[in-house]
């Protein structure tokens, strides 16, 4: 099959960007034809910005209340209460303030009150020796509108993972209608998150931006958006903390959103490298294990060693990484690739004052065995189950990323 040969799927979202972009929310809510607007967002959020206030204020009598108890990682806990909260305020639109936990929780708020089946039974399953089974929620949803503060990749998507100490793994839910309606990049709303927060957020999206280029046949579409959100965050994440403005945050947040496009326009798992699928079982286990640990940091910990481990399982996807980063062109060796790749991206991170070894992220070395366990079951990483035939592997990766 050609590269040309592709189907793309065109999504509706309006984006609202820059100065006073949060003036055009009446417009919005009148569009959608509410008039209950529900505010769900974190305790930092509301208490030490006033950015909550400033949308009451817009909304006026539309707004019908705010949740502000949202925790770190959307605990079910926590969305739960928001639930209720909604359900009590006869809510019949959300907007959410946050970044990427609370813009997950508010799309888990809306499937909770939509659908009668307890939480538990509303999330993808996977069974074992079998794909995954995720359950059609075909009631209704209350329309979303996602206001952010920090950069996610969480912005535009379908899907949601909660936190749920008493399993061993995220609960994962999906359902393509809890979309949003309308995404805001408010210059102030965004410059209410301090640097170190949009950092390590930004470091993220550049992670995925860069894994992203290690493609080794792709269709015209996805190339020119995947490339093109690679030079934005790599361009933005170095100015974060330098910029007066909110300029190089909404660059960020497009190179995100950029990235959302992937699974509608072309993009697959199955096409994914050994690098970018076991780096981020890692990170995510990581941040799960240990909840001070960011994830951007959990990334720039972790990408250099694995580079070097595992690069030269995929070492086309590897050579096309390290020719887009610069420091690889035709006729060098193909096995140096991984190499080149890792050193130019632990020198990149260091320049940020990003930890490049797990060591630095002030955890217990006798706790990688937890993350080694949970990134195992790891299930968007490793649909096929390739990761526990390699147990011991994984664990020396570990070890030498320490």
């Amino acid at each position: 099959m050609s590269a040309t040969d592709f189907k793309a799927i065109s999504v509706a979202c309006r984006v609202y960007s820059g100065k006073d972009a949060l003036e055009n929310l009446p417009a919005e809510v009148k569009r959608n034809k509410v008039h209950r607007t529900f505010i769900v967002c974190g305790r930092t959020v509301s208490r030490r910005t006033p950015l909550i206030d400033r949308l009451r204020s817009i909304l006026g009598n539309d707004c019908a209340g705010v949740f502000n108890e949202i925790e770190k990682d959307s605990t079910l806990p926590s969305v739960l209460r928001a639930a209720a909260a909604a359900r009590a305020a006869r809510a019949d639109l959300i907007v959410s303030v946050g970044g990427g936990s609370v813009t997950q929780a508010a799309r888990v708020v809306a499937i909770l009150l939509a659908e009668r089946a307890a939480p538990h039974d509303l999330i993808t399953r996977y069974p074992e020796h079998a794909p995954a089974i995720s359950p059609k929620l075909l009631a209704p949803k209350l329309p979303i509108i996602n206001v952010l503060t920090v950069p996610t990749t969480a912005q535009n998507r379908g899907g949601s993972a909660l936190r749920d100490d008493t399993l061993d793994h995220r609960m994962e839910f999906f359902d393509p209608k809890t979309r949003p309606q309308a995404i805001f990049w408010d210059a102030n709303a965004l410059m209410t998150a301090p640097p170190s927060l949009v950092r390590n957020a930004g470091c993220s999206i550049y992670w995925r931006s860069v894994m992203n280029l290690g493609w080794t046949e792709i269709n015209p579409l996805l190339e020119g958006e995947r490339l093109h959100a690679y030079r934005l965050a790599a361009r933005a994440l170095p100015r974060v903390a330098l910029a007066p403005t909110a300029d190089p945050r909404i660059e960020l947040c497009t190179a995100a959103f950029l990235l959302n496009r992937d699974a509608d326009e072309g993009g697959t798992m199955a096409a994914r490298h050994w690098v970018v699928r076991l780096t981020y079982a890692f990170a995510t286990a990581l941040f799960i294990s240990f909840p001070h640990v960011g994830q951007g940091e959990a990334y720039s910990a972790l990408t250099g060693t694995v580079l070097r481990r595992l690069g030269s399982r995929d070492p086309h996807a590897m050579a096309q990484l390290a020719r887009q980063l610069g420091v690889w062109k035709e006729g060098m060796p193909v096995a140096d690739a991984p190499q080149r790749a890792a050193e130019y991206l632990d020198q990149f991170f260091k320049g940020l004052d990003m930890p490049t070894r797990l060591r630095e992220l002030n955890l217990r070395r006798e706790g990688l065995t937890q993350v080694l366990e949970n990134s195992l079951k790891n299930f968007n990483a490793d649909p096929k189950r390739e990761f526990v035939r390699e147990r011991a592997l994984l664990h020396d990766v570990l070890l030498q990323a320490w």
